[in-house]
């Protein structure tokens, strides 16, 4: 009784022991052991002998969580006393141990049976180095066994196939090659190949499937291998199929043999036929080329004499009724075009009669409109020797600025749009609006011209006919530095672009003082980052932008717009505009953050507005406040083919600044080269963590291309990333091809930072097109045209800016002034700039100008203003509009 006592006591102390650590739970177990080995003889010979150690009948195996559904894991061992499951390093609790005894039937012998389960919320709170595993650790007399590991894993499988199967046509007896890259999943996804919705038939001696990276291989293509393919990847979760690759395996017509000879006709003839049959073309292959009907002379030209004047005499009534016909045709023709130019002339005079109120509809968008275009890629990735392409077009819409924009219209037509929310803006007489209906616009362009933006050079004449529609005072020659921008500006202001690199300069209307005028000019340059800091904390943004000339006298300040390439929205840098000065040292002019009365910066995502009084040469500069500031990277990859090697082609990646103007001295270089764009590019984001870029090539058809050993991936330090603003960052990958049969690339290059983004460029391309495209695209929708003088420049026409400015310039005892007027603009911040300013209004109109110098319309103005018509008289007398060190520029409400 004594020693039951005892063994209860032990066993409620073991029972205990599974809340504590591991080595008491141990010490513990091996008490129980001890304790029961003093037992009876009998219970010992039941579990067995007393030498053994434990052995397991069944140890756990690896398992997966399907959805929420828990799983079991269960182990058997003899002789045991007593079976527990420890789980990632820790004691399951005993009250989670499901066991049961029995005895086997063959030796007599107890066999202790323990599950447990696990809950897909165990597997999921669990964090790592691994997966999550139990095992089983088993008591005897002698001592104890473990189990082997069993991993628990969530079982899925995404929906996307991360390479779907592309259509093809090829040739009879030529190879088929059918990639294939199944979702990621766990565990990983089974591949089956289906034909026209029937599993494939792996035993044909001609398909040969490469289990390694799931390609379907056909060696020789038959007709009969013609249909829709389709990847199937399966596992214990779901099943998913691939979008449908249609295979066309054609057949090109083939002459066959010549008929014999017919009979000597009365004409001297003789003919002779054939048909392509040998073989007959099939499914789109290409027809016989010549003649399926041959003729001979069958007299060697020794003809009769009379057949010869019959022969004659035939060929002179034909030619003389050819005649006829030509001469009619002709008197038709000019009669034609008599009549249309009598109708365009009396057209031109009826219309005439309306005067300049005849409103075109185009001019309440500001002459903006939207226009679609289509890049699609090269080629499908398996096409060989293919005639017809697959549809694989992308289509998307932008909206871009016309050219020239005629003011005329447009400001009849924004004058009731804009005016009409205040009144008190429409009691001005109508003289302003007389006076500028007479104006005349000798330099007015025609709205039908659009910008075409598809690889065409600076300086190229854009036109409907091809022919230079430009007036002489606009500078359009092919010499005019690509970087560079120059134009005569006078009282009336302008705009002055760098075409493609978003880059910009806004004379405002009255500026430049009357009677003078001032050659002005932009250019844009990298700077090194070295020349910023010692420390090299701070980094470029933007290219150097320098506007003059020096001695340049204005009256109000120019906008300047600047891209830049930081990532503003994670507030993670501290962003300053600075100034060259002397010995290529840098001053600042004012953090973006702060408040300035002799500069204004309005940063935007993509690009920056800046008010300036000062010529000279500015950047966007920018500092990291952490780890998380990050710059826009733009990925592109070009290619064409190795000069040195008939059988080589030569992929090249770029990593620049997103910036247009990175990127469009990318196009120009390689439009030099007579390289194309493989792929859109894509924006990554750089974080400023100190991990290096990788760039590596995969998905290389192994059968078709190859690549030199070790040069699949290539690496870009930090520093090199971080301030590759100067030049450009590029790798190369060399390709060869095993024969000239092989006329398609598909691939995929892998761009990543390290423990940062990853993004893939898929390439499918043509190596052996005969006729190369241009760069297909630009990232700035400037039209090639550099400057626009005059009312052509602004969106908001004259006559309505000066009413605009005379009315919210003036104190308003509504509050219906300068300030409402910049809140409903959203360029709010700053205003102590606004108030030292001679015209408020007319600075934050200016502003406003450059913000929507792309999107060509009214409507935000409008908006703005009916809002302020809305407004009711406020309760106070004024505002305050800047702080105590700037209190002498407060202005009133």
């Amino acid at each position: 009784m004594g020693r039951q006592t005892s063994r209860a006591t032990v066993m409620g102390q073991f029972s205990r022991g599974c809340y504590l650590s591991a080595p008491i739970l141990v010490l513990l177990g091996l008490r129980v052991v001890a304790t029961l080995a003093r037992g009876p003889r009998g219970e010992a010979q039941q579990h067995g002998q007393s030498g053994t150690l434990p052995r397991f009948v069944e140890e756990p195996v690896d398992a997966y969580i399907i959805k929420s559904n828990p799983i079991q894991l269960r182990c058997q061992a003899r002789p045991a006393l007593q079976i527990f499951f420890k789980c990632n390093g820790e004691w399951v609790h005993q009250s989670q141990h499901m066991s049961r005894e029995h005895t086997d039937t063959g030796s007599g012998l107890k066999i202790r049976e323990v599950m447990i389960n696990v809950s897909r919320q165990q597997v999921e709170d669990f964090h790592g180095p691994e997966d999550y595993w139990c095992l089983c650790v088993a008591w005897s007399h002698l001592g104890t066994s473990k189990s082997r590991k069993a991993a628990v894993r969530i079982a899925y499988l995404r929906k996307n196939f991360e390479q779907d199967p592309q259509g093809t046509e090829v040739p009879l007896n030529g190879m088929i090659v059918l990639h294939c890259r199944p979702p990621e999943g766990v565990p990983v996804a089974e591949v089956e190949w289906l034909k026209n919705d029937d599993p494939l038939n792996y035993a044909d001696d001609s398909i040969v499937d490469l289990r390694g990276d799931h390609s379907l291989i056909i060696s020789e293509a038959r007709l009969s291998d013609s249909g829709n393919y389709t990847c199937v990847a399966s596992n214990i979760v779901a099943k998913r199929r691939s979008s449908t690759a249609t295979v066309v395996v054609y057949v090109d017509g083939g002459w066959g043999d010549w008929s014999e000879w017919s009979a000597c006709s009365s004409d001297c003839e003789r003919q002779r036929s054939r048909e392509c049959t040998s073989p007959e073309p099939k499914h789109g292959g290409r027809l016989c080329d010549g003649v399926a009907v041959a003729t001979d002379n069958c007299t060697g030209g020794l003809c009769t004499q009379n057949r010869k004047l019959l022969h004659d005499a035939k060929q002179q009534g034909a030619e003389s009724s050819s005649d006829v016909a030509l001469y009619s045709g002709l008197a038709a023709g000019v009669v034609t075009v008599v009549l249309l130019i009598v109708a365009v002339t009396l057209y031109r005079r009826s219309q005439s009669e309306y005067g300049v109120d005849v409103i075109d509809s185009s001019a309440l968008t500001g002459g903006f409109q939207s226009f679609s275009f289509k890049t699609s890629r090269q080629a499908n990735p398996l096409l060989i020797n293919s005639s017809m392409q697959p549809d694989l077009t992308v289509s998307r819409t932008y909206t871009s600025p016309m050219c020239f924009q005629d003011s005329i219209d447009k400001e009849i037509m924004a004058e009731h749009s804009l005016l009409r929310p205040l009144p008190e803006l429409k009691s001005k007489g109508a003289a302003e609006r007389a006076e500028y209906h007479v104006m005349s616009h000798p330099q007015t362009f025609p709205r039908g011209l659009a910008p075409d933006y598809r690889g065409v050079a600076v300086g190229t004449t854009l036109g409907i006919r091809g022919k230079n529609l430009f007036t002489p005072t606009v500078s359009l020659t092919p010499s005019r530095p690509l970087h560079k921008a120059t134009a005569v500006f006078g009282h009336a202001g302008g705009r002055l672009v760098v075409p493609n690199t978003g880059i910009s300069l806004l004379v405002p209307h009255g500026g430049i003082a009357e009677d003078t005028t001032w050659e002005m000019y932009m250019s844009i340059s990298q700077e090194d980052c070295s020349a910023l800091s010692e420390d090299g904390s701070e980094v470029f943004l933007s290219p150097a932008v320098t506007y003059g000339p020096p001695g340049l006298d204005l009256s109000c300040s120019v906008a300047m717009t600047i891209a830049h390439c930081a990532e503003v929205s994670a507030d993670s840098w501290t962003i300053r505009l600075k100034r060259q000065i002397l010995d290529n040292k840098w001053e600042e002019v004012m953090c973006t953050d702060e408040e300035s009365t002799s500069c204004y910066c309005l940063l935007e995502t993509q690009r920056c507005h800046v008010l300036l009084g000062q010529p000279g040469r500015y950047a966007l500069v920018g500092e990291p406040l952490n780890q998380e500031a990050a710059k826009r990277l733009r990925l592109a990859v070009f290619g064409g083919p190795d000069t040195g090697n008939s059988l080589g082609f030569t992929l090249r990646v770029y990593c620049v600044d997103d910036t247009p103007h990175a990127f469009q001295e990318v196009a120009v270089g390689e439009r030099s080269r007579g390289g194309r764009l493989l792929e859109e590019p894509k924006i990554m984001l750089f974080k400023g963590n100190n991990f290096s870029l990788q760039v590596s090539i995969q998905d290389i058809p192994q059968l078709v291309w190859s690549i030199k050993p070790f040069t699949t991936c290539q690496e870009f330090s930090f520093s090199q990333v971080w301030a590759s603003n100067q030049h450009p960052l590029q790798c190369a990958f060399s390709l060869e091809r095993y024969s000239h049969s092989s006329s398609q690339l598909s691939c995929k290059i892998s761009i990543r930072q390290v423990t940062g983004e990853e993004h893939i460029l898929q390439i499918y391309t043509s190596v052996v097109e005969s006729e190369k495209a241009v760069v297909p695209f630009f990232t700035q929708s400037d039209c090639t045209i550099t400057s626009q003088t005059g009312s052509r420049a602004f969106k908001i026409p004259p006559s309505i800016r000066r009413r605009i400015i005379a009315t919210f310039d003036a104190a308003n005892a509504n509050g219906k002034d300068w300030q409402l007027l910049a809140q409903k603009l959203h360029i709010d911040r700053n205003l102590c700039y606004f108030a030292c300013q001679e015209s408020p209004s007319s600075v934050i109109l200016s502003l406003w100008e450059a913000q929507h110098q792309d999107s060509g319309d009214l409507d935000s103005l409008a908006s703005a203003l009916e809002e302020i018509g809305k407004v009711q008289s406020p309760k106070g007398t004024g505002t305050a509009v800047c702080n105590e060190k700037d209190s002498e520029f407060t202005k009133p409400g």
